[in-house]
């Protein structure tokens, strides 16, 4: 059966978000406020759409920074895991996605307990095998003994312990060869502000990006 078009594609004003799209996640902006939510819902949904006023490029501007937050650090997060299937890591978010970010790494990870630490709020949170999340008001180190110490070893835990530096290395080793240089699209898929996160601060790319790459040019 043919899907049926949302009107507002067809007549060309598709490039923002709907109200439902924009009353279900835009709550989660540091911003957002009552005052906001009224805007979503009095202004058309067509002018929302197109940004059609000065209101509606502000709400379009905020949903975009609230997706591009949570993408960020899902993409960006350095994770290790120890050998009692506790994985953790450290995150950098201002906007309330801090859920989302642990759903991603549940669903690809779902036998692990999730720990995830927030610089911003300076608490861990963690999500366990059945997808329940929890929060501390502690430092990550502290959380992910507290986890580990009630959980048994497990060998196939021990035996894929990893250091994330030395997995990048090996990944930017085997890409950054003069055949495949394309510093155009590097830069593209990892824009210079992706540098101030957690994971990245120190990482591999950076040493790539300043001064392998160059060896290429």
């Amino acid at each position: 059966m043919e899907k049926k078009k949302d009107p507002l594609e067809v007549i060309g004003c598709s490039r923002g978000y709907s109200h439902e799209e924009l009353l279900t996640n835009l709550h989660r902006h540091s911003l957002y406020s009552p005052v906001i939510k009224r805007q979503i819902t009095t202004i058309p949904e067509a002018v929302l759409r197109n940004s059609g006023i000065q209101m509606a490029k502000k709400i379009n501007r905020m949903m975009r920074q609230v997706f591009t937050e949570s993408y960020r650090a899902k993409q960006f997060t350095r994770t290790e895991i120890n050998n009692r299937g506790v994985l953790f890591g450290v995150v950098s978010l201002k906007h309330n996605v801090i859920d989302l970010v642990l759903l991603y790494f549940h669903e690809r990870w779902p036998q692990c307990v999730i720990c995830l630490y927030n610089e911003q709020t300076r608490e861990t949170w963690i999500i366990d095998e059945k997808g329940a999340i929890s929060e501390f008001q502690q430092p990550l180190k502290e959380v992910v003994e507290n986890v580990s110490r009630d959980r048994q070893i497990v060998p196939y835990f021990e035996d894929i312990q990893f250091s994330g530096e030395e997995i990048f290395e090996t990944l930017y080793k085997s890409q950054f060869i003069a055949e495949r240089e394309n510093k155009q699209y590097y830069k593209k898929m990892i824009p210079d502000q992706c540098f101030e996160l957690p994971g990245m601060r120190n990482g591999v790319e950076k040493h790539f990006r300043n001064k392998k790459l160059n060896d290429f040019l």
